[in-house]
């Protein structure tokens, strides 16, 4: 675990110390290198599905050039030889404001997906986001972090049961947060995907939290009994994805094509996974399931912000989806100041979208985030090593972080939120 008092120093001391023995980083450190050899490795359909946005990728653009548009304004001779990153969010000291986003299907990076994550975030301390698009299931995941904290983001599928079973089993597996995705009600225009005709979840990628859920086993169930749909014509593609649903479906491959318990699940996925009627009435009443502190992520406008207080959340998370539903939006760092003088300190004000190091998170805490959500960085460091891969990424944006913080002139978060923006 890398944080604390002189964090930023002793990462890149050991950086340059085993650099004078031949070992270089396992990834590399510089953002853009980082992604451009992860697109090296993955396949066109995965780098499509994870690195894509919607539209003309204008949000995308957006999100990242409202990080150009901030200056911090560094001050001198104050004394920073003893530096603090820790803050204090739903209750648990975290060394860092930085979490890992929920980023689905992770398995298009790699075999070990969101277990690898898991115990990377959990080393360094830092809270990992189960996203409902889980390759495997949040019980899985918890039980490879031990105590670390973990949060679960959560889709508000049509089916308020199976809203309900995912919230109760995310206090069970230790969440300590349900973060509501308020942005997703239906899929965003993804033109990388699209040109490629790929959906991973067709594939039967990114159901675990959804396979290993009781009532949508009972959904799926009463799909597959239910007369199906006419079938298009058969063809090696059809087969193909048949195959692959079966093969990633609980229990074996032949008795899911032949019992079509796996088609059935992805037919059910697609049936309830959006909800577009989504509401203030449906936060209302997912505030009185649970005592977690709810955070709604996907707020842009300060009105949204205010109600939300109003309608008892615990967090807002200004979040563009990473520029993957909306093209032409807000970009997230620009909405971030009007968002936290709605809040007015009531409540704790999360920010993700376009982070992509250390420096990045220093800029929107100066600009009023508590704490700052980093997804497509360690994503790329999953693809080109696995659990080490998302370890150092999530090192060396706390390294940056704690050394952008002391160079700026400030030893504490606290000291950073009063910085200087030019």
């Amino acid at each position: 675990m890398i944080h604390g008092d002189d964090a930023g120093r002793r990462r890149q001391s050991a950086i340059y110390v085993d650099g004078a023995r031949g070992v270089r980083p396992r990834v590399p450190v510089a953002p853009a290198a980082l992604e451009a050899a992860a697109a090296r490795v993955l396949p066109p359909d995965a780098h499509a599905y994870l690195a894509g946005g919607a539209g003309q990728e204008r949000t995308m653009a957006a999100d990242r050039a409202g990080f150009a548009a901030r200056r911090l304004v560094p001050r001198v001779l104050r004394d920073v030889s003893a530096r603090d990153t820790t803050v204090t969010l739903f209750g648990r000291t975290l060394p860092a404001p930085v979490f890992t986003c929920p980023i689905g299907v992770l398995e298009l990076a790699h075999p070990e997906a969101d277990v690898a994550v898991g115990r990377a975030a959990a080393r360094h301390g830092i809270p990992m986001t189960f996203s409902s698009q889980a390759s495997i299931a949040m019980e899985t995941v918890a039980a490879a972090m031990g105590d670390a904290p973990r949060w679960f983001q959560l889709y508000f599928s049509r089916s308020r049961a199976l809203v309900e079973s995912f919230v109760a089993r995310a206090e069970r597996c230790g969440c300590e947060a349900i973060v509501l995705t308020l942005d997703t009600t239906m899929l965003g225009w993804r033109p990388r995907d699209l040109d490629l005709a790929s959906l991973p979840f067709l594939q039967g990628m990114g159901l675990a939290q959804y396979t290993s859920d009781p009532v949508f086993a009972r959904l799926a169930e009463e799909v597959r009994r239910a007369p199906a749909p006419p079938a298009g014509s058969v063809t090696a593609a059809a087969l193909a994805t048949l195959a692959a649903q079966a093969r990633r479906h609980p229990g074996g491959t032949l008795g899911n094509v032949a019992s079509g318990r796996a088609r059935a699940a992805v037919r059910t996925f697609v049936e309830t996974y959006s909800n577009p009627a989504l509401s203030w009435d449906d936060v209302a009443w997912l505030r009185t399931l649970t005592r977690l502190p709810l955070v709604l992520k996907g707020i842009l406008h300060p009105d949204d912000a205010r109600r939300a207080v109003d309608a008892g959340v615990d967090a807002i998370q200004v979040s563009t989806h990473g520029g993957r539903q909306v093209d032409g939006a807000i970009g997230a760092m620009a909405a971030l100041p009007a968002v936290v003088a709605a809040v007015a300190g009531r409540v704790p004000v999360l920010l993700d979208s376009g982070v992509r190091s250390g420096a990045d998170v220093a800029l929107a805490v100066a600009q009023g985030a508590t704490a700052v959500g980093i997804g497509r960085p360690w994503v790329w460091g999953l693809a080109l090593a696995g659990e080490a891969g998302v370890h150092q990424v999530l090192a060396d944006v706390v390294a940056e972080f704690d050394l952008t913080m002391g160079l700026a002139g400030c030893r504490t978060v606290a000291e950073l939120r009063e910085a200087t923006l030019a």
